[in-house]
């Protein structure tokens, strides 16, 4: 009996390796039979406006990113579905790691009892055991986080076998960007070392360009721009500065809704200022910031290259917000202009066509579904987000057809949005109801959403930018009546949908 269980257990070891060779034998390297490798790259505050892969008439310089979008795709309509909060990036970062929705995410603490209007009853208990990376966890994987401290899902962040969070937004190698890749860099020697063959999921996260925005002095030099940090003094005038964005207005035509707003009056080097040396002067930090990112992504592309793990990695980089910076005469995160509620979003990898764009028509909620999607691992019964693999593999264009935007991080019931196709609604209902705006765009006519105010004798000489007749809020323009009644509809169904507790002035209490 011992004799016939010993030959049975070798000839089951032999066909075992047998089996093994077989399934790779016709893979180069057996790289394929390896399951695929996650880098996950976020930014903290970005627009999709400031790289060159959206506006080529950008000034800012990312050959990384550049070559991340020729070898990969490019997603034009990428969201972050909005906030219940001034800092935006709280329910982003919340969305991004449980794939769930604006209105049933916990708060940062992971309090489903909440003051900002999400019901106990929407949201899971112990949610944090289905994040992000406690689902990459149990399927095997190793999973390493650096990213900034704070404004996130501490309980998910806390999932990460190996974790560097610190908030580094100075001008030097260990204040700033470098620092975050240094982390990461790090933690890859040492799988090297080790010989670790597991995949893994790294969650690399910056904390630029986020204000302060400190750059380095050369890149400060670069861009044209100083550190400024004196309220009573302007910055220097610089003709190497950016150009101020084409949207740019010195001041927006109504309150924005949030009294006291920090983004809006307390950002050190702009305060409340929107003339047109204080703006050029912040987006020459900004940029300074954004392309020190750049050079730290390269550093990590470098190493896993190096590593013979590129090949097998998926790469995604994306923000957790837009930012305005002058756009529409505001500075900060907290509104529904294009600028600031997309985001950018490349990804790169097995299977991702190279140099392709598609629209996509994402929210930062699908990262979850999608990552799972190419790990071959089951999403979370409490994930609500779409995987947007088919896009990626230029297999569909989107993954639907309306996308919901709102910010009520300030007075009630805020600002909300709706968009279908071209067309996209923006709602105003704040300052308890002495500020009710309704605005409606079409996106392929006046992609930067231009107001009545462009195209005032001022902004145009300081922007150069001449829109034509047609690029302006087409809310009370009777041409578009049933255009705006459907919108409306719309936004109201999706806000019934996603259990918004919330009502317009003009919309049903139901």
């Amino acid at each position: 009996m011992l004799t016939s269980l010993h030959t049975i257990r070798i000839w089951f070891l032999i066909f075992s390796v047998m089996v093994a060779s077989t399934a790779s034998a016709d893979l180069p390297n057996g790289s394929q039979s390896k399951r695929p490798n996650i880098l996950f790259i976020i930014v903290d505050d970005q627009s999709p406006q400031d790289l060159r892969v959206y506006n080529p008439a950008s000034e800012l310089q990312t050959p990384q990113l550049d070559r991340l979008a020729a070898e990969g795709m490019v997603l034009d309509g990428a969201y972050h579905m909005g906030s219940w909060s001034g800092a935006v990036c709280t329910p982003s970062r919340h969305m991004v790691m449980s794939g769930r929705s604006v209105w049933h995410l916990p708060n940062r603490r992971g309090k489903r009892a909440q003051s900002n209007g999400v019901r106990p009853e929407n949201v899971p208990e112990s949610l944090e055991e289905f994040t992000m990376a406690a689902v990459f966890n149990r399927a095997g994987y190793d999973t390493m986080r650096t990213c900034k401290q704070g404004n996130s899902y501490d309980a998910a962040n806390e999932q990460f076998t190996v974790r560097h969070d610190k908030t580094k937004r100075g001008g030097t190698a260990e204040t700033g960007s470098a620092w975050h890749a240094e982390q990461v860099l790090n933690y890859l020697n040492e799988r090297e070392a080790n010989a670790d063959q597991d995949p893994f999921l790294i969650y690399f996260g910056f904390s630029h360009p986020h204000d302060t925005r400190d750059g380095t002095p050369e890149l400060l030099a670069k861009y044209g721009a100083t550190n400024h940090d004196d309220p009573k003094s302007f910055p220097p005038a610089s003709d190497d500065a950016p150009a101020l964005p084409v949207n740019y207005l010195p001041e927006h035509p109504f309150h924005h809704g949030h009294p006291g707003l920090r983004d809006e009056e307390n950002v050190s080097g702009v305060w409340k200022r929107r003339d047109e040396i204080t703006i050029r002067n912040e987006l020459g930090r900004e940029f300074a910031c954004s392309e020190n990112i750049d050079h730290q992504i390269k550093r990590v592309l470098d190493r896993l290259d190096a590593m013979g793990e590129l090949d097998n990695t998926y790469i995604f980089y994306t923000a957790d917000h837009g930012m305005a910076i002058g756009r529409h005469g505001l500075q900060g995160k907290q509104n529904l202009y294009e600028h600031t509620w997309r985001v950018p979003l490349i990804a790169k990898g097995p299977g991702i066509p190279a140099g392709q764009r598609a629209q996509g028509n994402v929210y930062l909620m699908d990262v979850l579904a999608t990552l799972c999607d190419f790990a071959d691992i089951t999403p979370p019964e409490t994930n609500e987000g779409v995987s947007f693999r088919d896009v990626l593999e230029g297999k569909a264009s989107t993954v639907r057809e309306v996308l919901y935007g709102v910010y009520c991080g300030g007075t009630k019931p805020g600002m909300r949005s709706v968009r279908k196709g071209d067309w996209k609604l923006i709602k105003y209902d704040v300052l308890e109801s002495t500020v009710r705006e309704t605005q409606l765009f079409n996106l392929r006519e006046n992609p930067h959403e231009f107001l009545i105010e462009h195209h005032s004798p001022r902004v145009k000489a300081l922007t150069g930018i001449e829109p034509t007749a047609d690029q302006v809020d087409l809310a009370d323009d009777p041409r578009y009546a049933d255009r705006l009644a459907e919108l409306e509809s719309l936004l109201h169904d999706e806000m019934k949908r996603l259990d918004d507790p919330y009502r317009l002035w003009d919309q049903d209490a139901e």
